[in-house]
């Protein structure tokens, strides 16, 4: 009889654990302003905010990261334009070798620029990370939040700039690239802050101006013939920090800013009903097998918590609209148990 018991008690044990890989629930780390994902050869490699260096999670599943292996891949020399406020690190492969993008500034918010970092190794967690300068385009005016996509075979950047060199207002552009990290050509302006939802944005400090009105981490999400932007709008310091969608034709010319048309709503706001405030500064993954599309990003579960460092990552599916756009749904409470991304049986 004991003998049974024990069989009984450690199949349970067994089945509780497979009901545990099963599901995860929100947030995925603490905290985690800005979260990034790339997945190649069976791994996520993730990233977040740290603001002093970069640092890389490496799992299986983007579900486990609090339990992933992690690694200080780079911590910027004393004394440089680049050693302070080391914003939105994105870590991905091109061109057969791992780049990791990020802004950073000399403790002054105004020299904010473009980063990017280098490594040769077939796993980012090993080999040497070479600081391969800025990258930027000719303007060298205040730039944040880039994201890199190759789209039929041409390099294209996207990030969150200044048109001069005063703070006010952040547009989103976007240049050619050479290689990973240099940019051909000048860059172009495709989305300015002007609905009432990408302009909540009054300050009350002496630092700042009174008010910025704000276009930023702009994300590539491609989906059919179709080739869609997705940034976040207003300041992150509001609850109202919001997402809000570009969409162009896959064939059209993307530097031209007429190819692009802007959602007039936002696509994924804040749920004071789940306590989830603020969400933004997005990017996106797959299923490991392929099937799911999901939406990462960040959020408070407070009102009023602002941009530090209260800012949780979060994870969850999304669906596509008959007319080809995202359908990313209402942000999910925190500790409701969601399926694990689909993984191949």
């Amino acid at each position: 009889m004991k003998k049974i018991l024990s069989t009984v008690l450690l199949f349970g044990l067994v089945l509780s654990c497979l009901a545990q890989k099963a599901t995860f629930t929100n947030p995925l780390l603490p905290s985690g302003a800005d979260p990034y994902s790339f997945y190649k050869d069976g791994y996520y490699y993730y990233t977040n905010t740290t603001g002093h260096n970069i640092v890389l999670w490496k799992s299986k599943s983007i579900a486990d990261l609090k339990t992933a292996p992690k690694k200080v891949i780079w911590t910027p020399p004393a004394g440089t334009n680049y050693s302070k406020e080391i914003w939105a690190p994105e870590v991905l492969f091109l061109k057969g070798k791992w780049y990791a993008y990020f802004a950073a500034d000399d403790g002054k918010n105004d020299n904010h620029r473009m980063y990017v970092l280098e490594n040769s190794s077939a796993d980012p967690m090993k080999g040497e990370w070479v600081f391969k300068g800025k990258v930027g385009d000719s303007t060298n005016r205040w730039a944040i939040d880039g994201d890199i996509a190759e789209i039929d075979n041409q390099l294209y950047m996207i990030w969150s700039g200044w048109e001069g060199s005063k703070n006010g207002k952040q547009e989103i552009f976007i240049a050619k690239l050479k290689n990973p990290w240099t940019v051909a050509g000048e860059r172009v302006k495709i989305s300015v802050p002007t609905y009432k939802w990408e302009t909540i944005g009054d300050l009350h400090d002496d630092v700042n101006p009174p008010h910025v009105d704000v276009n930023e981490g702009p994300q590539f999400l491609r989906h059919g013939d179709k080739i869609f932007i997705i940034f976040s709008a207003s300041g992150c310091w509001t609850d109202f920090y919001t997402l809000g969608l570009l969409s162009a034709s896959a064939g059209s010319d993307l530097l031209k800013p007429a190819s692009w048309k802007k959602s007039e709503k936002p696509v994924f706001k804040q749920s004071p009903e789940h306590n989830v405030y603020a969400p933004g500064h997005n990017s996106f993954f797959k299923s490991p097998d392929g099937t799911e599309d999901w939406i990462l990003y960040h959020a408070n579960n407070k009102p009023g918590l602002g941009c530090g460092g209260f800012r949780s990552p979060r994870a969850q599916k999304f669906t596509w609209n008959e007319d080809g756009t995202p359908n990313f749904g209402e942000p999910v409470k925190e500790g409701v148990e969601l399926p694990v991304p689909s993984e191949s049986k």
